[in-house]
């Protein structure tokens, strides 16, 4: 069936030598993600101009290709050209972090900074009385703290003569949310999006299928059957027994990072090559503020970097792809993050500390496996958190979360990271903010807002 591009608005520039053109392509509702990938595509089999292979798809269509060039062979980089977006919607915060634990993994989540969860679900793993009250109450105190710690939070930062009252008031809701947050469960609901490449998703859904968590199971299973809907030219259905148990296998062992104990802080470049920076002196020293250093720093080798963060702290680092970050086990072993209860008045602090130790004693009380008791536990406590990445990654993370705008909790840890990068390399031009835990008004202007 011949398909009508006639309106569609590709963008054609002329470089360089008189054929050197760049095109940008309009994919419009005409143009799918399938057929995107086979344009691409069909240079490693023709010279010809894209100009010409429009008029290849708009009388052909993507479908026959892609079954037979994608799957069928399984050339799989095809797959990298066509893009597909997965919406996720009421899950646990727990299950967006297995489906984000993917260093290709492109999109976003809601966030507990800017986000008012107190009419959100909270999944329950045990679906049992007690486990519902304590979820409840999990919520009446997340709600008491956000209703006293704003007019606490107004005292102690007030609004000065140049601050819009609107971009205050939300800075100043958002640092009770930064607070209150702590007392969320891991089992709080969120939606996120995953943007990614036809191939991404067709290697990752095997792994979500397997993961030890039911809920991820049941978001892989749902992922793929939206897909194969969506795009049936792109995924296979068929399974493979090995593999299937090969994952299984791989997944119960290594899903979760949890070791018997864990350093505060601890650093260690056993894997890097000191030696190697010596050609990258200039690179290392005149490098200018939101500048990345050179890719070819890469092969210096890499540090590692092992310290203990909250659990919703974890969820803001989970994001740096490039760097190889374990995902945690989430415990109560490594205690509640102390930043929390300092940003309380001494008589909230005292309440804090009186329903959480109660509120331990009932998990402790729940026979539950440690990966289901996850859903149940405050993302105020501790991870061990493992960090691996060469220092091209490490500056970005280093300067992108040390800003004031970043959480307190991971502002502290990104603060430690950069300043022994400066220990271990003097000469490194790092870019770092001054004050550890500044409020500052801009986090109110950071929003998304429908325009009048």
């Amino acid at each position: 069936m011949e398909r009508d591009m006639s309106a569609l608005s590709h963008v054609f520039v002329p470089f360089g030598t008189e054929k050197g053109e760049i095109i940008v392509l309009d994919q419009g509702s005409v143009i799918g993600p399938e057929a995107a990938a086979m344009l691409g595509a069909l240079y490693s089999r023709s010279p010809d101009t894209v100009r010409n292979h429009l008029g290849v798809i708009a009388k052909r269509g993507a479908d026959k290709f892609m079954g037979t060039y994608y799957v069928k062979y399984g050339h799989k980089s095809i797959g990298d050209m066509g893009t597909a977006y997965v919406f996720i919607e009421n899950v646990s915060l727990l299950a967006a972090k297995a489906v984000q634990d993917f260093p290709l993994y492109n999109g976003q989540e809601c966030s507990t900074r800017y986000i008012d969860y107190s009419m959100r679900e909270f999944l329950d793993s045990l679906k049992s009385q007690l486990s519902k009250i304590m979820l409840e109450k999990l919520r009446s105190f997340y709600l008491s703290i956000l209703s006293k710690m704003v007019p606490i939070l107004k005292e102690r930062h007030p609004m000065k003569e140049n601050q819009k009252p609107d971009d205050y008031e939300k800075a100043i809701k958002a640092r009770a949310f930064d607070i209150g947050r702590a007392f969320l469960p891991a089992g709080a609901s969120t939606s996120l999006v995953w943007s990614g490449e036809l191939r991404q998703f067709a290697d990752r859904i095997p792994i979500l299928r397997t993961h030890p968590l039911q809920e991820v199971r049941e978001i892989g299973e749902a992922i793929e059957k939206g897909l194969l809907a969506a795009y049936p030219n792109s995924f296979l259905s068929k399974r493979y027994e090995a593999t299937e148990e090969y994952l299984e296998r791989c997944n119960a062992r290594y899903a979760y990072f949890d070791p018997p104990d864990f350093p505060e802080f601890e650093a260690n470049d056993s894997r890097m090559d000191w030696s190697e920076l010596g050609e990258f002196q200039e690179a290392l020293a005149t490098r200018p503020l939101k500048t990345e250093l050179p890719y070819a720093i890469r092969d210096a080798g890499q540090l590692r970097f092992d310290y203990l963060l909250d659990f919703g702290s974890y969820r803001d680092e989970q994001r740096h792809r490039a760097l190889a970050i374990r995902m945690p086990l989430l415990t109560t072993r490594y205690g509640f993050e102390e930043w929390y209860l300092e940003e309380l008045t001494n008589e909230l602090r005292e309440e804090a500390e009186e329903f959480l130790h109660a509120y331990v004693q009932d998990l402790d009380s729940l026979e539950l496996s440690p990966e289901k008791l996850q859903y149940l536990i405050p993302i105020g406590y501790k991870v061990p958190v493992r960090k691996t990445g060469d220092l091209r990654a490490l500056v970005y993370f280093v300067e992108l979360r040390t800003t004031s705008t970043v959480h307190a909790t991971l502002r502290k840890r990104a603060r430690q990271v950069g300043e022994t990068l400066l220990e271990y390399c003097p000469a490194l031009a790092l870019h770092l903010e001054s004050d550890p835990d500044s409020f500052d008004v801009k986090r109110g202007t950071q929003d998304i807002v429908k325009r009048e």
